[in-house]
């Protein structure tokens, strides 16, 4: 599965290793290590990751798992898509690793959706109420044009503040509740390239709208028109293309 994927934001396997005691893959190595760990692990005496580079780490990773979906037979879902698992190389270029927990799909499917896992493989829903409460704040931030409330602030304001806003929308289409909703992975290039991204956004103000207005109307808070819409998918159709 690992060798089949070949692109240019995907780890590349160079080859593996037997002995009696030890199985080892060989991988390029990725001299900036992940983005967790420049996010997370930076010392003092290291400068953050500019806005420029975020930027192109987002739109690499993007093009990677596009590749995966779209370009591979049998399509190939990543399904541990996280910051560790996007490497940097010496460029900053972002290389999707860990296939762990990878599957691969049927050709013939069309929209390929995939589970979010926990270590402990259980399932990671979107109705939970936190991430629920968690996406209406980012939507509250953005309609207020707070993008100062989103952004890193190791940035210390050196950004874009249209680019933050794309990337902020690109994110909230990706987590739609109904997974059908979502954007392919080459939709979403296509949108951090700028190409469909205002159309897309359109639509989903206008779905949006019209969610909050029967949400506020008391006589649909018993009804049943409000139903999870993970309920009756399988377990990798719980969350949009990743």
């Amino acid at each position: 599965m690992i060798s089949m994927a070949v692109h240019r934001n995907l780890l590349r396997l160079r080859g593996f290793c037997m002995t009696p005691t030890e199985r080892l893959l060989v991988y390029p190595y990725m001299a900036n290590g992940s983005v967790a760990s420049c996010l997370r692990e930076r010392l003092p005496s290291q400068p953050p990751l500019d806005w420029p580079t975020r930027r192109r780490i987002a739109l690499g990773a993007a093009r990677g798992l596009s590749y995966l979906h779209d370009h591979c037979d049998p399509k190939i879902i990543h399904r541990d898509v996280k910051a560790a698992n996007i490497l940097l190389d010496e460029e900053f270029e972002a290389v999707v690793g860990d296939f762990g927990l990878a599957k691969l799909m049927d050709y013939k499917d069309t929209h390929v959706t995939t589970a979010v896992r926990q270590r402990a493989f259980d399932l990671a829903r979107l109705a939970n109420d936190d991430d629920v409460m968690l996406l209406d704040w980012v939507k509250a931030l953005l309609k207020e044009k707070k993008l100062e409330m989103l952004v890193d602030p190791d940035l210390q304001n050196n950004y874009i503040d249209v680019e933050v806003e794309s990337l902020i929308q690109v994110a909230l289409l990706c987590t739609q509740s109904s997974p059908m909703e979502r954007p392919k992975m080459s939709e979403v290039v296509r949108m951090l390239e700028g190409d469909g991204l205002a159309e897309r956004w359109e639509e989903w103000q206008k779905v949006e709208v019209v969610r909050q207005e029967m949400e506020m109307d008391p006589r649909n808070h018993n009804s049943e028109w409000i139903i999870d819409s993970t309920d009756n998918l399988r377990a990798d159709e719980l969350s949009g293309p990743r």
